[in-house]
C-alpha cells in the first residue's frame, strides 16, 4: 500500500473507534454490546476494512466489494455494510490528496459507473442487511443497468445512505461535520463531540434502518427523544452527568430491538471526513 493510502486507512481505523467509544443509545460502543454484536467485532471489523477501502487507484464499487469480503473473512457476519457504502466514496476522493475533498468526493460520485454499481449490489447481497427487501426498479437482486449514483438516487427517498451518494453527502458535510468542529472546541472529551454528532443525526429525521425493521411510528418516536437528548447536550456544563440517562435509554431501545445503524453510520462518515480534511496537506484542508 502507498504511503498516502495508509493514511487514510488510519483515519478510517480511527473514525470506527471514535465511533465506538461513543455512549451510542441503542447502537453497540465500548460501554455496552447490543443486537448479538460486541464493538470488538467492529473494531475487527474496521480493521479488515481499512486497507480495502484504502486501495490506490481502486474504484468505489471495487473498495465496497473487498471491503465487506474482508469483513466476513474477519468476523462472518454484516457488521459495517452502511459504513462501507459511505467510506468508500471519501477514500476515492481522498486519493490522490486533493485540493478540497468535498470538490474531489462530488467528482467521484458523478463518475460513477454501471461496473461500480453492479460491485456494490453483489456486496450488498452478500452483506444481506435486515429489513433489505425489495424495490420495484434498480433492485441489487437484478444485474446493474445503472449507474451507482443513479441507483442510490432511487433509493434516496427512503434511505438515507443513499441520499448522501445522490446529494453529495450533503448530511454529513452540512450536519455532522459541523456539528463535530463546534463540539470538539467546547467539550473536554472527543467521545462527547460524536455523540453529539449521532444525535444531531438521529433528531434530524427518522433512522432509515429503524423504519425498515420497525416502522415509521417507531423511528419517530426515537427521532423525537433523541432530539431531547441533543437539547439537553447543548445545555449541560458536565456532559457526562446525562451517560446514566444514555445507557437506560441504550438498554430500553435494545430490549426492542431497535439499532439506529444508519445515524450510526453517518457517524462513522462524519468522523472520517473530519479525519481526512485534517491530514490534507495545505491548502487541501480548507473544506
Amino acid at each position: 500500500m502507498r504511503p498516502w493510502a495508509e493514511h487514510i486507512a488510519v483515519a478510517f481505523k480511527a473514525a470506527c473507534r471514535d465511533e465506538l467509544e461513543a455512549p451510542k443509545s441503542g447502537n453497540v460502543h465500548f460501554f455496552a454490546p447490543g443486537h448479538r454484536m460486541t464493538a470488538r467485532d467492529f473494531v475487527r471489523s474496521a480493521d479488515a476494512a481499512a486497507a480495502p477501502l484504502a486501495q490506490p487507484q481502486a474504484g468505489v464499487g471495487a473498495r465496497i466489494a473487498a471491503a465487506v469480503e474482508a469483513t466476513f473473512a474477519a468476523v462472518g457476519a454484516n457488521t459495517n455494510l452502511g459504513i462501507i457504502l459511505l467510506c468508500a466514496p471519501l477514500a476515492a476522493a481522498a486519493d490522490p490528496p486533493p485540493s478540497d475533498l468535498r470538490t474531489a468526493l462530488s467528482h467521484v460520485l458523478a463518475n460513477l459507473d454501471i461496473e461500480d454499481a453492479s460491485l456494490a449490489f453483489c456486496a450488498i447481497m452478500r452483506a444481506s442487511p435486515a429489513g433489505l427487501g425489495r424495490a420495484d426498479r434498480h433492485d441489487v437482486s437484478e444485474p446493474a443497468t445503472v449507474t451507482l449514483r443513479q441507483a442510490m438516487a432511487e433509493a434516496a427517498n427512503r434511505d438515507r445512505i443513499a441520499h448522501q451518494y445522490a446529494s453529495d453527502f450533503e448530511d454529513v458535510f452540512a450536519l455532522g461535520v459541523p456539528s463535530l468542529k463546534t463540539t470538539v472546541e467546547r467539550e473536554g472529551h472527543p467521545h462527547w463531540a460524536t455523540l453529539t454528532v449521532y444525535l444531531r443525526f438521529l433528531s434530524a429525521f427518522p433512522d432509515s434502518h429503524v423504519v425498515r425493521k420497525h416502522g415509521i411510528a417507531v423511528a419517530e418516536e426515537t427521532r423525537r427523544i433523541a432530539a431531547s437528548f441533543h437539547e439537553r447536550m447543548q445545555s449541560l456544563y458536565r456532559p457526562e452527568d446525562l451517560l446514566g440517562d444514555l445507557l437506560a435509554w441504550d438498554a430500553a431501545l435494545k430490549e426492542r430491538g431497535i439499532n439506529p445503524g444508519t445515524s450510526a453510520d453517518l457517524t462513522v462518515a462524519t468522523l472520517f471526513a473530519h479525519r481526512l480534511q485534517n491530514i490534507l496537506p495545505p491548502p487541501s484542508n480548507s473544506g
